[in-house]
């Protein structure tokens, strides 16, 4: 019955919040696996060539997943101020979605060594068109990190503080978040395609069903006293 009844405002939270890390994960987990550190020209050259066609389809699906991803901390946002918190989640908004941006530019960039395969290149200049964008790649992916890190950093400390879900929840999802921050940081195709997007379903499906049983917020009373 309370479902029924949940306002329209919150359905919406509900969904970006469900779809978008499973966009996320979806596209990061198809995404060709790319050994050592990233960026890695060979591997990458040796996974566009072997299939053109994934190698778009998979990086257009991570750019569409970011931009998912900022919404869903724009959900989220929407929630914690309805349950009163209007500091570090509203911070961090500007942080999310500069690092959501910067993110879904770095895909668009490996489109470079994508062009150079669809032109009929080798595997040595399908690397190098990628080792030309190097540097510019490189820079891309830690402003992205550090802005992503800062705004998702913002949004936890919002949660643990204003106690809209149990302890248990609570301590889950921000220590998803915290790791799902972290791995933008790691230049490995294990933490920043597999452990990132789990970390983002653990952190965002339980506040996904947070909202579908509880469409009003409540905060725990040691919350309200911290907030007087």
């Amino acid at each position: 019955m309370i479902r029924n009844r949940e306002p329209a405002r919150n359905r919406w939270r509900v969904v970006a919040l469900t779809v978008a890390p499973a966009a996320l994960c979806v596209a990061l987990v198809a995404h060709p696996f790319i050994s050592g550190r990233l960026p890695n020209e060979a591997e990458i050259a040796a996974g566009v060539a072997a299939d053109t066609t994934m190698w778009a389809v998979v990086h257009l699906g991570a750019s569409v997943a970011s931009a998912l991803i900022a919404i869903a901390f724009l959900a989220v946002r929407s929630y914690l101020q309805e349950a009163g918190e209007n500091r570090y989640s509203a911070s961090g908004v500007p942080f999310v979605v500069m690092g959501s941006t910067l993110f879904a530019v770095l895909p668009g960039m490996e489109f470079a060594p994508l062009a150079a395969a669809e032109s009929g290149a080798s595997a040595a200049e399908i690397g190098a068109a990628q080792t030309a964008i190097g540097s510019w790649f490189i820079l891309v992916l830690v402003a992205g990190a550090l802005t992503f890190a800062a705004g998702v950093f913002l949004f936890a400390t919002a949660i643990w503080t204003i106690r809209v879900a149990g302890a248990g929840l609570t301590t889950v999802v921000v220590a998803a978040l915290v790791v799902m921050a972290v791995t933008r940081f790691v230049p490995l195709s294990v933490a920043q395609f597999y452990v990132h997007s789990a970390a983002a379903l653990f952190a965002l499906w339980p506040l996904a069903y947070l909202m579908w049983t509880r469409p009003v917020p409540q905060t725990q009373p040691e919350a309200a006293l911290s907030r007087a």
